[in-house]
């Protein structure tokens, strides 16, 4: 009876204060993984006024001893409505949120969990992309397209309480945690979370279940090494930066691992063969690729900065 008490008083406190931050249409929901585990499904395709900024997952994790958050979307409106329905299954308190890297749809709602006194980690990577060139740029291009929800207002950025080193483990509330330093991969601190006992790994952008990962100007040879990593955990569950949550995570995992490869084998076969990146690409198999979302977004960025780096490998850099 206490319990429930605490928690009405928590819902409504919540509905009390439901306008620090300009509302979103979207449904954000938490939907139960596993024993411990929820994750909040983002929207499919780029970030755009019509998903308001929805498009990235993130996650949580309820033990005895208080919650675990993985990521915290990409507004502090999508933030907000994270919390609430957090608050909507437990009134225990956020004891930590551990950011899986400094990308926009992933850690713009930092401050909404920061502001309940949640302690944030993240890796020690992340120090030097907060605040650099390309980290304005993508606040500058966040604030054009979704001025309505990433505005200098209502936006903040607090740094890390913690930046960590490399591979972190911690328990809480008789759960085990592993935390595993990845990158630098998808970018430069990427770090993935692994929950012992439930066999439930939140994988950040190393894993784009159902649709073409966005590999950018990322290492893909280091990408795949890590992705050597989490196959190896062997995972019950997988929850994707991107694309629903996987209940059959090693044929996930290999699907991410096998487009890199084939991105690589074809565009270094063009290298070798001192075939241009264009007539490279325009005769690329990317038949099994075409109708998965984000294809048109990123493929051609994937293939053409792979080709500038199997350029650079050919030569020894």
């Amino acid at each position: 009876m206490r319990r429930l008490f605490a928690l009405l008083c928590l819902l409504l406190s919540l509905t009390a204060a439901a306008a620090p931050y300009p509302p979103v249409s979207v449904q954000v929901r938490a939907e139960r993984v596993s024993p411990h585990g929820f994750y909040i499904p983002g929207l499919s395709g780029a970030a755009s006024r019509e998903n308001e900024g929805f498009m990235s997952n993130a996650g949580f994790v309820v033990t005895p001893a208080g919650v675990v958050v993985f990521d915290t979307l990409g507004s502090p409106s999508l933030a907000w409505e994270m919390l609430r329905r957090i608050r909507e299954i437990t009134p225990l308190p956020i004891r930590r949120v551990i950011i899986s890297h400094y990308h926009a749809d992933h850690y713009y709602g930092i401050q909404v969990f920061k502001d309940v006194g949640a302690e944030v980690w993240a890796n020690e990577a992340g120090r030097a992309m907060v605040g650099s060139e390309d980290w304005r740029q993508r606040y500058e291009q966040r604030k054009e397209l979704l001025g309505t929800w990433i505005n200098d207002g209502t936006q903040r950025f607090p740094p890390a309480d913690l930046w960590l080193s490399g591979d972190t483990d911690f328990e809480l509330g008789g759960l085990h945690f592993q935390l595993r330093y990845v990158g630098p991969a998808h970018s430069p601190e990427d770090m993935v979370m692994y929950v012992a006992e439930d066999g439930l790994l939140f994988a950040g952008d190393l894993v784009f279940k159902g649709r073409v990962p966005f590999v950018g100007d990322a290492d893909s040879r280091l990408w795949l090494a890590a992705m050597d990593k989490l196959i190896a955990f062997h995972p019950k569950v997988l929850v994707p930066g991107h694309g629903e949550v996987s209940h059959d995570p090693m044929s996930d995992l290999t699907q991410t691992r096998d487009y890199l490869r084939d991105v690589r084998r074809q565009m270094g076969r063009a290298v070798a063969d001192l075939v241009p990146f264009e007539e490279a690409y325009a005769h690329g198999d990317w038949a099994k690729y075409e109708a998965m979302p984000a294809f048109a977004e990123a493929h051609r960025r994937n293939a053409y900065n792979t080709y500038l780096l199997m350029e650079k490998e050919s030569l020894g850099k």
